[in-house]
């Protein structure tokens, strides 16, 4: 069976076309509740695998099933209402989550790394029912919830939070308890439909305020699903039988509220796999739990993935049961499925993907010998996205033209929550999201050029900043790139760029990074400001460069230099 039999009419991922005029899956779960109580099935196999406590799959739901009775039965919340849950990686995180959907509440999952004023405005936006908060993000939502009266719920009551431990268990705060895992508790007996909403989820914000990007259960669903597709088409391209083979064991590094890890946890509930947990990244940790948990399958950031490499390749790490190695998030250099083939062979799949919160997480893939030979793609829709590329003047290109990536599918929100005028910017009339990247569609597949806001335009030439971060990431004495437009008098914009050099990397010149992107780039794309730098770059919790920050530095230089003449700062 090859590839189009996984679509076929009666096959798992067969899809037909809804009322909207989207594409849906015809066999796929309707709800969030109806997926997740499939999982109750695996029983005592390991799910959560935390620092100080793990959850079995049963031990699981019936911790998810008892705080989502809880909350109906003796706080009175009803479908609907929403559900904030703001804490790390721990276990518990996906109890609150999933108790939410149990109770038929609409989760809002928070950045765990907002401050107060960032947390206050998302809810004051949302205007939320109950907070489901860890001790260290109990502070930062305090006030908030002693102004509005707001049930919150505390979970590991340790760290900054326990200053605050008279008021846990004081009138509208208490601390969650485990249920008896002896004792069977079934999900309350509430209705959840597939059009009500789901999720709240907050945009990253790069650009200005985040705003709450709304998915249906019917949404969420099919998000669900099309993680289990790109896994049974990556069986099928290695040869091997779909469905079949032990189940994963995930390292995850993706923080729980951005969409990146709800494509994995999907595809990870969906097998029965298990989630191994960080309580922060580090790459030397990581490797521990990689030989400790037997971790077949890595999921992260394009810089953390390469800092795993980098740790590797240290300590002579042969990363032996690794099987998978997939990045999100942001668009990965293409050196990095070069670096893993080159010393892993075939052994270990290169993953990456295409999504965004509104899309419900990745929507596209690319992975196994066809990331291999095209480094730069996103790779293919799932079967119930359609995907078009947009001239300005609003018609579809053809192939091989670059315009703005457009998408239709089941996965993706209906809108903004309370914002009609942002919705109505970002979906066409018949439901088109207006992605805001440049692509590229060739024969089904898409490679994003870049974010239509990141593009510089030096003297009329168009330049993605992608492609020169690339060429500079291609030099071995370079960690991290990011490339942006600064003002010029007469091109309008010229090109810069900083980069993070290795530790360990020999003295390097502004120049030598100059001449080395040169050799794949026209002139017009080559960095005239070059900054150079040890330390990381900003980057807000989901691995996007904050490009605004640096802009900074360049307007805090003074004036730009000529054309032609390099600004060098090195800095410890």
């Amino acid at each position: 069976m090859g590839e189009e039999g996984l679509v076929a009419d009666g096959a798992p991922f067969a899809v037909v076309r809804g009322e909207s005029g989207a594409l849906e899956y015809a066999a796929g779960p309707r709800t969030l509740r109806e997926f997740v109580e499939g999982v109750w099935a695996f029983g005592e196999r390991p799910f959560l695998v935390g620092a100080g406590r793990s959850y079995g799959y049963r031990e699981f739901f019936t911790a998810a099933s008892a705080l989502a009775r809880r909350l109906v039965e003796v706080h009175g919340l009803r479908p609907g209402e929403r559900a904030v849950v703001a804490m790390r990686n721990h276990p518990e995180w996906q109890i609150a989550f999933w108790a939410a959907q149990l109770a038929g509440l609409v989760a809002v999952p928070l950045n765990a790394w907002w401050t107060e004023d960032e947390m206050a405005y998302a809810l004051d936006d949302c205007e939320p029912g109950v907070l489901l908060v860890d001790g260290e993000r109990y502070p930062r939502i305090a006030a908030w919830s002693r102004r509005r009266g707001t049930l919150v719920v505390v979970f590991h009551p340790e760290g900054p939070g326990e200053e605050y431990g008279k008021e846990y268990g004081g009138e509208g705060v208490e601390l969650y308890a485990e249920p008896c895992p002896e004792l069977p508790v079934a999900p309350p007996a509430v209705e959840v439909r597939p059009e009500d909403d789901a999720t709240i989820m907050y945009t990253s914000g790069t650009t200005g305020r985040p705003k709450g990007a709304v998915a249906t259960q019917f949404a969420q669903a099919g998000a669900a699903v099309h993680p289990r597709y790109f896994a049974a088409a990556s069986a099928l391209a290695r040869g091997a039988v779909p469905g079949q083979g032990p189940a994963p064991v995930v390292l995850m590094t993706f923080p729980f509220f951005h969409a990146a890890a709800f494509t994995t946890l999907y595809s990870t509930m969906a097998a029965g796999g298990s989630l191994v947990l960080m309580r922060k990244w580090d790459a030397e940790q990581a490797l521990a739990l990689i030989d400790r948990c037997r971790v077949t399958h890595y999921a992260g950031v394009p810089t953390t993935a390469l800092q795993l490499l980098d740790a590797a390749e240290r300590a002579g790490h042969g990363l032996d049961t690794l099987t998978n190695l997939g990045t999100g998030g942001a668009a990965p250099p293409a050196t990095l499925v070069g670096r893993l083939t080159e010393r892993h062979g075939r052994r270990v799949e290169p993953r990456n993907g295409y999504g965004l919160t509104e899309t419900g997480g990745g929507v596209l893939a690319n992975f196994g010998d066809a990331y291999r030979s095209d480094p730069a793609g996103a790779g293919r829709p799932a079967p119930a996205v359609e995907a078009r590329i947009v001239g300005r003047d609003g018609r579809e290109l053809p192939d091989g033209e670059t315009g703005e990536l457009h998408l239709r599918g089941q996965s993706l929100v209906r809108g903004y929550w309370r914002d009609e005028e942002a919705t109505a910017r970002a979906f066409t009339p018949d439901g088109w999201f207006r992605t805001g990247d440049l692509a590229v569609l060739r024969e089904g597949r898409v490679t994003v050029v870049d974010r239509i806001k990141d593009m510089v335009v030096r003297g009329g030439e168009n330049v993605y900043c992608a492609e020169v971060e690339s060429a500079l990431h291609d030099h071995p004495a370079v960690l991290d790139a990011a490339v942006l437009g600064v003002p010029h008098p007469v091109l309008g914009e010229e090109v810069a760029a900083v980069v993070r050099l290795r530790p360990e990397a020999a003295a390097v010149t502004a120049d030598d990074l100059r001449a080395h992107a040169a050799r794949g780039l026209a002139a017009f794309k080559v960095p005239v400001h070059v900054r150079m730098q040890r330390a990381e770059l900003p980057r807000n919790p989901t691995g996007k460069v904050l490009k605004g920050e640096l802009r900074g530095l360049f307007a805090a230089a003074g004036e730009a230099p000529e054309i032609g003449e390099a600004l060098e700062v090195r800095s410890g």
